[in-house]
């Protein structure tokens, strides 16, 4: 079959002249090729003169196409119909890589041969990372480098070039990261218009003031550099609080964003279905944070009821959930969900598509029945409040807009789930300033004093809007001589924080080891030699003990099981004594902790919720010799 394909002559000027150049046809549409094959032709018969058309098999291009050299020659003579060909043997073959690919000839509706190598060129490829088109960024005509956006097409309208609008291609495959149909909601939010409040009210909650200054136990330092925002809450001049916010926390920080993910795998045995919205590590949603219809479930546990429905009868891959983190991922533990979603206010929580509903056991009962009594009238159908610690003498005005704008948010929330797929980001936690400025800032805070003029203004204006008897506490600070926690003596007390030995003022110390499973702190007299007996010293020493370390506790973010050796005390009453006021320094942590009574051997168990990783961690790497054991081996014994 080989022998019937005629190789191209080794000069054009060899080539028998050509037929009259007939109108210009596409490739497919040529005599030849719908002829269909054509039979072997021998030395001795005569061939049309079209035949010199035919392309080698196997070379780039199309087949049946008319070469240029062709038509040059159609233009200089008639074809000769009764011309012979030359013998095969008379011919000269030429190897492969030394015969020219003939070009293509342009046809109607086809892009040119520059537009067509750019648009293969630019194709996208297996493993190329494009943005996420929930969010387009504007572009030149051209798109984005490397093509990925775009692919040329038939017409020439899609080709690459800029000569006509691209045409998005979605990859597919692969976990995406947050990608949506729109952008998250959240962050910082808009100033809104204070609620106009008498002079008798704005004097009740602006708080303390001597000289003219505000008075308070606590001020917060906000210290802004490009790398990270530190926070740091003071409690007169002692550190008690410190946070810090990086941009590539956006993967890790995500407590209270809402997303709407896709499960991944149900694990009857865990009780346990993991997720995935758009993070490093799938998240974790438990058979207890499941929000479910009764009526939708056909089948239940061995026990029946609504309490005994198995998670594999709720859950199933593929499935998309509406869900909410309710703890950040720490180590290698992926962030925790729920499905009870809930939406912070200034004074009230508003939870969707529930029948919550309470009031904050902090308050009196007085100002519990009076808030009762307006949220009576504001609360929306359907829908579950909580009343925070902060509405305490808030005006039913307040209480109103503050109900009214988590709704508004909330629609927001549903109509950007509806239109989104999974994974997508739906709705994003305040930045850290604002965050801890919603949730701990009030009147006995005597200053909030921020260095960066840009988040000052935002931090005024929500301040502003929300809390007007308070904004004249928001401060710039202004001086370039000296660093702001520098001026706060916060450097140094950071410093004391990371260092595992801390002293206390009468010469003991506390030694604080973290393991993988608890934190041990061990209490010790050191230096400190007392003066009367031994049973005092050590009662003294255990005294000052028991209040830096709900401190030290509260500053490092120290969580999970904590174990405490404190001195032994022969005196019951000065056991009890140490324990209660241990208690009472914990009672001012807001995070949840849970204390055990001394035993027998002077050890005190006790349990804090762990909300992230901690303070050392935030500031350190694990070592890349060790692997954070803190030894080297000795290879030479091994």
């Amino acid at each position: 079959m080989s022998d019937a394909i005629p190789s191209p002559p080794a000069d054009p000027a060899d080539r028998a002249p050509a037929a009259p150049p007939a109108p210009l046809r596409g490739p497919r549409s040529t005599p030849e090729k719908a002829a269909g094959p054509r039979p072997a032709a021998t030395g001795d018969e005569e061939r049309p003169a079209s035949s010199g058309n035919r392309r080698r098999r196997g070379s780039r291009g199309g087949r049946g196409k008319r070469p240029q050299a062709d038509a040059a020659a159609g233009d200089a003579g008639e074809a000769t119909p009764g011309r012979t060909e030359r013998p095969k043997a008379a011919r000269s073959v030429l190897p492969d890589s030394e015969i020219p690919d003939l070009p293509d000839l342009p046809g109607e509706g086809k892009a040119s041969p520059e537009a067509a190598a750019r648009a293969l060129i630019k194709r996208p490829k297996i493993g190329d990372s494009r943005p996420a088109p929930a969010i387009p960024s504007p572009r030149p005509a051209g798109g984005a480098p490397g093509g990925e956006d775009q692919a040329g097409d038939g017409d020439g309208d899609g080709d690459g070039d800029g000569d006509g609008p691209a045409r998005k291609r979605r990859r597919r495959g692969g976990r995406g990261r947050g990608t949506g149909a729109g952008k998250a909601l959240g962050g910082t939010p808009e100033p809104e218009a204070p609620v106009e409040l008498d002079e008798e009210t704005l004097e009740r909650r602006r708080g303390r003031e001597r000289k003219g200054k505000p008075v308070g136990r606590y001020q917060m330092c906000v210290h802004v550099r490009p790398e990270a925002t530190q926070i740091a809450v003071l409690e007169g001049r002692s550190l008690i609080e410190h946070y810090v916010s990086r941009p590539s926390d956006d993967a890790t920080q995500i407590h209270g964003n809402i997303y709407i993910g896709r499960v991944q795998n149900v694990l009857p045995g865990m009780e346990a279905a993991f997720v995935d919205i758009g993070t490093p590590k799938n998240a974790v949603l438990y058979r207890g944070d499941v929000q479910y219809d009764a009526e939708d479930v056909d089948e239940k546990g061995p026990k029946g009821g609504k309490d005994n429905v198995r998670i594999e009868h709720l859950l199933r891959p593929g499935q998309t959930v509406l869900c909410q983190v309710t703890k950040n991922p720490i180590g290698t533990k992926g962030a925790r969900l729920t499905q009870e979603v809930s939406l912070a206010g200034r004074f009230v929580v508003l939870i969707p598509n529930s029948s919550t509903y309470g009031i904050s056991k902090r308050l009196s009962d007085e100002e519990r029945k009076r808030l009762r009594r307006i949220l009576d009238e504001v609360r929306p159908t359907g829908q579950g409040l909580i009343v925070r610690t902060a509405a305490e003498g808030a005006t039913p005005e307040e209480l109103r807009r503050d109900v009214e704008r988590l709704l508004r948010q909330w629609a927001q929330i549903e109509a950007l789930a509806a239109r989104s797929s999974a994974p997508a980001l739906l709705y994003r936690e305040p930045p850290l300033a604002v965050r801890v400025i919603r949730e701990e800032f009030n009147k006995d805070y005597r200053g909030v004093i921020i260095d960066d003029p840009q988040l000052f203004q935002e931090v005024h204006e929500y301040v502003a809007a929300l809390i007007p008897e308070l904004a004249d506490r928001i401060e710039l600070y202004e001086e370039a001589d000296l660093p702001l926690f520098e001026r706060q003596h916060v450097h140094e007390q950071l410093h004391k924080a990371l260092d595992r030995k801390v002293w206390l003022p009468s010469g003991g110390s506390l030694i604080i080891e973290r393991t993988e499973a608890l934190t041990v702190i061990d209490v010790n007299t050191g230096k400190n030699v007392g003066k009367s007996s031994l049973e005092e010293t050590v009662y003294r020493n255990n005294l000052e003990a028991a209040e830096e370390i709900a401190r030290q506790l509260r500053l490092r973010d120290i969580g999970g099981i904590i174990v405490i050796d404190f001195i032994d005390m022969e005196i019951r009453k000065n056991r009890e004594e140490v324990l209660k006021l241990f208690k009472d320094c914990l009672a001012r942590d807001k995070t949840r902790t849970q204390v055990f009574d001394i035993s027998e051997l002077g050890l005190v168990e006790m349990t804090r919720k762990r909300v992230s990783e901690g303070l050392v961690e935030s500031f350190s790497a694990t070592c890349p010799s060790c692997n954070g054991r803190g030894i080297i081996l000795d290879e030479k014994l091994l």
